[in-house]
This record gives structure tokens, C-alpha cells and sequence, in this order.
């Protein structure tokens, strides 16, 4: 029987227990399974049956996939490598996580033509709401039906959409930009808030909005981001936030970069988070590229992803109590981020971008004295973790400031995309170091810690004890630290093998390529996401067989936070909504990439 997707290759073997669901539920022509590196199930659909399918796998199926963990889109116009996949201009991707099952499963929709368009699903996943605004805003590609399509990272003037493959990457391909009158005068005009396109309500006829701008300059939203708040006295009636002013373009860098030489950008998305940044992306390219690193960089690895771990957390936890009232906290707990930041400028030679993982393994060995530097901080940080319970997290105005405030249900976050320490906090006991290990975490004992009622406080208090985790964790690094190389013995590591280049010619031709324009992987897609410091995050890599990615999609747990402040603030005070921000811990450039 011919597919309605006509395939053009008959299909796999063996197929996985969510194919036979899907099969026997659907009909095996509706589907056509893709092989990816990374494993994860892939099925191309129609887009008549998005809808179908994705209400099924979220409400139907038992155990169910309860999370959209990520929906982005490729441009395949220039794509070559393509085996055994429909025809298509444009790719939709449904990335669905299940945490009974402990699986994902990816959903890939293939659309035609200029300007393609497909049904909303956000009736199915409120969650959806921003993801399909991205993917129209970057891509073009309409959503039917979808409550506010809309800009949501570019200007509402911007002209086209970048993460297509016909826009330019650089400013150089562009005319230089000028500002006119008349467009300037546009400009602002465009800026204007019109309450009522963005689904706001008076409470009669007769009444008036009252508005509150909170941002996008102020120091309680952490960066340049803005809320606009309805307010009935102090109370909340309604909350937009309004994302987009760090957008850098992180996504469409990476398509212009070498494979090497966008690890440094990586370290900019969450810039709290350092190194970690690195990890997922440097394990996807690894994928691809089928290189198994040593022991030693396993190990090396997540010893400095918990010191950034324990940095960022020192960040949170101190601008949390300044938020909340406190001040005295957040210049000694600044003051212990700098004694880890010694310790990463030892090591990495940068403090809060060192960019220092690669493709392979890491930029050079450990330095004599390294562990004499983490040894002294294992026993400098333990008691003024507990000073900062007593003067903190024990203070009955903090208490009285962040409990019951802000909180949400498991059921809530997973139906939002909520990971990381905001969905712990509510009582799922989910840890991608946990129950997906990566870089060796299997080999190490440490807890999750886990809360109960998904509020301000208990979202504070998972995140403490996370640090003390940590320091649990660098510690087996220190007493366990495997000899060996730091870097993986294969060709397309990076900087590349540079044994026998003065032997003969084409070896010293062929490293001279190999360190200007990087390593050629192999062409396919791969998924890795990690624990990052804030939730899970993602690097979905696609290879055409060249230099440079093709595909480079950041699934960063900042964004889907940061939709649910609407659910989460109405009803409450002004300054609580201060308190329930400060508890999210998001970086803008983790939202706006």
C-alpha cells in the first residue's frame, strides 16, 4: 500500500513499541519513520492529522506525552541530504516528552510552497502559543486559528523572516541602515500597546484600563524584558509579557559558523551558566560525528558544569532575597561566586565565558594545583551555605513574602513546559542527570532534591540544596578524576590530531583545512539536552555534510517559564508578581536567544 506521504522507501524493520501504537491506531500509511542519531522515534505526518495525532498522544495514549518540550521549524530549500524523508520546503517538528515513559518522540510535518500553513495547536497545548508565534516570526509559517499570531522576537516592522535560508546572516549582506523621519515616525507608532490586541477585557463599558509597565529597564524583571500589567487597585487582572529586546539571532548564527566556532556563542545563551552551554551542543555534534571522549573529559566536564551550576545558583539565590527585601545576601553570596569564578579562570584561563569544552574533549588539561584550589572551596562553601539559611531562608519576612506565593501544580508545569528546578519543586522527581545520564553522571551519588508546594519559596529552596548536590558531585571529581587524554583520539575533533603534519604535504594540507574551516560531520540530525542550571536545555543539530550546520535549534527552559506568568500572577499583588519572578530565574538571552 502506498503512502499518503509518499514514501519512497519502504518501512524499517522492527519497529519500536510507539510505532506499533501508532500504526495500529492510525494505519501505517499515515507515518513514515525516520532513523536520526540520537534515536529518539521520528515520524513524518500529514498536517490533516496533527491535530488527531498529538490530541491522542496527549490525552488518549497510556501512559501519555504529556509535554511539548520544544516545535520549531527547518527551511529544507537547500537541504541535499535527505534519505528516506517526503518532499518538503518547510518542515514543521514536534518534540513530545513523556516522563512515565522517560522517552521523546519527534513529530515532523511536511509543508509546501512560499507560505505554508497548518492548524494551531494550542487548544491541545496553551504552551504552544509562543512556540508557533517563533516559528511564524522566524520562518512565515501560519498557524490557523491561533489566538495572537504575531511577532514575538523581531520588531513588528522587521521585513521578511530570518531563519529563513534566503535571509541574510550578516550585516554585510545588507544595505547599511538608515533611519528616516517618516520611518522613524512608523516605528513608534508600531510600538504602540493597544490592550485589545493582545486579548485584554475591560471590566464594563463604562471603565477604563489601568496599566502598569514593569520593564523593560528594571531591575526586578532581570534584564531587558517587559510585563504589561491590567490592575484593578494593586490587584492583577491580566499580565502580557512582551519578550524579544536581547534577540542576537543565536540560531541563525549557527548556520554561518564553522562547527568549532560557534561553541563560543554558546556560551552566551545562558550567560549565567558558562561551560554547561558548551555541553549540549559539543555531545550533539559528538553524535554525529560518533566520537566517544575519554573517561577524563567525562569527568572534567561535569566537574565544571557544577561549579557554573553552583555560580548561577549563587546569582539566583542572592538577587532572590534583594527582590523579596534583603540586601546584606546578595554581596556575599556574589563575593562566593567570585571564588568560584578563581577557580574556573585557573582551569579555563575565562572566568564567565570561557568557552572551553570542544568537540572531542576539552581546550588543554587540568593545571598542577587544580585540585588544591576545589579542595579548599569543598570546605569553604558547606558553612556559608548554612550562615545563609539562617539569615535567608529562615527569616519570617522572606517566608511570609514567597510561601504560597507563585505556586503552581505538577500537572500545571508539565502542561507549560516547565523543567528544572520549577518543576521539581512541585514534586516530580525528574533530573535529566538522573534518568537520562550524560557525560558519566551515572557513575555519581547525589540526590534530587525535591519540594512540594511549587511556590516562590520552595522553588528557592530546591535550587539550595542543589548546590550542596553539587559540591557532593565535585567532590567524587576531585578523589576520582580518571588519568588519560583530554581529548578523544578521532579526526574530527577540534582542534584536530596534529601528529605526522610535517611528514608529508597532504597531511599538512589536510590539518591546515581542518583547523581554518573546521571538521566536515557527517550529514544527519541529533537531539542532546542536558540539566542545565535552569531547566533542560537542548542543541537539535542538523548536518548536511559540510562545515558548518545547517539546522541549529536552542531549546532553552527559560522561554516556556517565562510564558506562564500570566497563569501564575493573576489575582495576586504587584509586588508579588516581583517575588514570583525573582523565584523563575531566567536570563533574557536564555528566552530571546
Amino acid at each position: 500500500m502506498r503512502s499518503s506521504l509518499q514514501q519512497p522507501t519502504p518501512p524499517m524493520a522492527g519497529l519500536t513499541p510507539i510505532a506499533e501504537i501508532l500504526y495500529h491506531q492510525f494505519g501505517e500509511a499515515n507515518f513514515i519513520q525516520q532513523e536520526t542519531h540520537d534515536g529518539v522515534p521520528t515520524f513524518w505526518i500529514t498536517k490533516a492529522q496533527v491535530s488527531k495525532i498529538l490530541r491522542y498522544l496527549k490525552a488518549e495514549l497510556a501512559p501519555p506525552y504529556p509535554m511539548l518540550y520544544d516545535l520549531t521549524a527547518i527551511d529544507e530549500r537547500v537541504r541535499t541530504h535527505r534519505p528516506g524523508q517526503p518532499a518538503s520546503d518547510f518542515t514543521l517538528v514536534y518534540h513530545l516528552l513523556s516522563f512515565i515513559r522517560n522517552e521523546d518522540l519527534r513529530l515532523k510535518v511536511p509543508l509546501q510552497g512560499e507560505s505554508p500553513s497548518l492548524p494551531t495547536i494550542t487548544p491541545i497545548w496553551p504552551a504552544a502559543n509562543w512556540y508557533e508565534r517563533e516559528v511564524w516570526d522566524l520562518f512565515g509559517i501560519n498557524f490557523e486559528g491561533h489566538p495572537h499570531l504575531s511577532r514575538i522576537l523581531l520588531p513588528p516592522t522587521w521585513q521578511g523572516h530570518p531563519l529563513r535560508k534566503d535571509h541574510p546572516a550578516r550585516a554585510t549582506e545588507v544595505d547599511p541602515f538608515t533611519l528616516s523621519e517618516e520611518k522613524q515616525v512608523r516605528e513608534q507608532e508600531a510600538l504602540r500597546f493597544r490592550p485589545e490586541d493582545w486579548g485584554m477585557r475591560r471590566a464594563s463599558g463604562s471603565t477604563d484600563f489601568m496599566f502598569l509597565n514593569l520593564g523593560p529597564n528594571h531591575p526586578s524583571v532581570h534584564g531587558v524584558f517587559r510585563i504589561v500589567l491590567q490592575l484593578d487597585g494593586e490587584e492583577i487582572v491580566d499580565a502580557v509579557p512582551d519578550i524579544g529586546y536581547h534577540h542576537r539571532g543565536a540560531e541563525k548564527m549557527g548556520e554561518r559558523q564553522s562547527w568549532h566556532t560557534y561553541i563560543p556563542y554558546t556560551d552566551r545563551i545562558d550567560y549565567l551558566g558558562g561551560v554547561m552551554n558548551n555541553l549540549p551542543y559539543v555531545l550533539a555534534v559528538e553524535q554525529l560525528a560518533g566520537i566517544q571522549v575519554p573517561e577524563r573529559v567525562k569527568v572534567i566536564r561535569v566537574m565544571l558544569a557544577e561549579l557554573f551550576r553552583i555560580a548561577s545558583h549563587l546569582v539566583f539565590y542572592g538577587t532572590f532575597a534583594q527582590d523579596v527585601g534583603q540586601l546584606s545576601p546578595v554581596f556575599y553570596m556574589f563575593t562566593d561566586r567570585e571564588r568560584v569564578f578563581d577557580i574556573i579562570e585557573a582551569i579555563c584561563g575565562g572566568r564567565m565565558h570561557p568557552e572551553w569544552f570542544r568537540i572531542g574533549g576539552v581546550a588543554q588539561d587540568l593545571p598542577r594545583g587544580w585540585d588544591d584550589l576545589i579542595r579548599d572551596f569543598l570546605h569553604y562553601l558547606p558553612p556559608r551555605l548554612a550562615k545563609y539559611d539562617k539569615i535567608a531562608m529562615n527569616n519570617r519576612i522572606l517566608k511570609k513574602r514567597t510561601q504560597g506565593v507563585g505556586s503552581y501544580t505538577i500537572a500545571e508545569a508539565i502542561e507549560w513546559g516547565v523543567t528544572g528546578p520549577g518543576l521539581r519543586a512541585c514534586g516530580l522527581e525528574w533530573d535529566f542527570r538522573k534518568q537520562r545520564p550524560y557525560s558519566g553522571y551515572e557513575q555519581f551519588q547525589f540526590d534530587i532534591p525535591v519540594a512540594q508546594h511549587g511556590d516562590c519559596y520552595d522553588r528557592c529552596w530546591v535550587r539550595i540544596e542543589e548546590m550542596r548536590q553539587s559540591l557532593r558531585i565535585i567532590e567524587q571529581c576531585l578523589n576520582h578524576m580518571p588519568a588519560g587524554s583530554y581529548k578523544a583520539d578521532h579526526p574530527l575533533t577540534t582542534p584536530p590530531r596534529k601528529e605526522r603534519t610535517m611528514h608529508d604535504i597532504e597531511t599538512l594540507i589536510s590539518h591546515f583545512l581542518s583547523v581554518s574551516w573546521g571538521p566536515v560531520i557527517p550529514a544527519g540530525e541529533a537531539c542532546v539536552g542536558i540539566e542545565a542550571t535552569k531547566g533542560n536545555n537542548s542543541y537539535y543539530l542538523i548536518s548536511d555534510g559540510h562545515t558548518q550546520p545547517y539546522r541549529v535549534r536552542i531549546r532553552t527552559p527559560s522561554f516556556p517559564h517565562l510564558q506562564m506568568i500570566p497563569l501564575i500572577s493573576r489575582g495576586s499583588m504587584v509586588a508579588d508578581l516581583i517575588a514570583t519572578l525573582g523565584s523563575i530565574d531566567f536570563v533574557m538571552a536564555d528566552v530571546d536567544r
